[in-house]
């Protein structure tokens, strides 16, 4: 799942995982990190440096709708919580991203489609990106595409877990329980920085460190109070995002 709150739901809706489920492995459940940084074209027409340079006139942003993309929610997070330190409130926060997303003119389903969208059909001056779809997309593409680091970004951390009631069911617990502890082995890390997620082992960490670059990285407990009251004030219908979509 691409988010922690979306997993609670296997316990909110039948108990099929136990509430405490981020516990049961390490660094909250979740094997790898990543971050969202901002994909511009060759030569970065727009001069792009910033989450603040997406609410420019005449600049065009790709990124899905929050609604219906988890990835999508990291990177309405990550901008939010740049504008509320930049600007210093919740209400010129929600201001910037009123801007923002005035400058996006499709929201695609999900982070797929937008990667879709800008780097197949040519689409938007910047793509808001999940790291490791901006590593893929530059690989892919080359110099066409160009990658950039914003100041400050999220702490994207994909979790994992057992579904109780699925493994004792079918009998599959030791298997299952092997492929998740698995995640976490020096092979598995080697695999995971070679795809362009953030390792967690310190021995990966430094064989990628040249990789990654540095910034400011904030999680979503520090700034939003978790997922659950993330999504509650943010994504839920009539909230932030509602607000601001039906002003656009």
């Amino acid at each position: 799942m691409a988010l922690a709150g979306d997993t609670d739901a296997l316990h909110n809706n039948g108990g099929w995982i136990p509430k405490d489920w981020q516990k049961r492995l390490p660094h909250n459940s979740s094997p790898y990190t990543s971050t969202i940084v901002l994909v511009v074209r060759q030569g970065n027409p727009k001069g792009i440096k910033d989450w603040d340079d997406l609410i420019k006139p005449g600049v065009s942003v790709i990124t899905p709708n929050p609604k219906t993309s988890g990835g999508a929610r990291w990177n309405y997070l990550a901008a939010w919580e740049f504008a509320k330190r930049k600007f210093g409130s919740e209400a010129l926060a929600k201001e910037f991203i009123g801007k923002l997303y005035a400058n996006v003119p499709v929201l695609d389903s999900g982070a797929r489609g937008s990667s879709i969208t800008f780097s197949q059909r040519h689409q938007g001056d910047v793509f808001i990106s999940w790291e490791n779809e901006a590593y893929l997309l530059k690989k892919e593409f080359g110099d066409k595409i160009e990658l950039v680091v914003p100041s400050t970004s999220i702490l994207a951390e994909p979790a994992v877990t057992v579904v109780d009631k699925n493994v004792d069911r079918k009998g599959t617990r030791a298997g299952a329980t092997a492929y998740l502890e698995y995640l976490y082995s020096e092979e598995a890390q080697d695999l995971i920085g070679k795809n362009f997620y953030r390792p967690i082992s310190e021995k990966a960490k430094a064989k990628y460190a040249s990789t990654f670059p540095k910034l400011k990285l904030f999680t979503i407990d520090e700034a939003f109070g978790g997922w659950d009251k993330a999504a509650k004030e943010h994504f839920a219908d009539g909230a932030i995002f509602d607000q601001i979509y039906m002003q656009k």
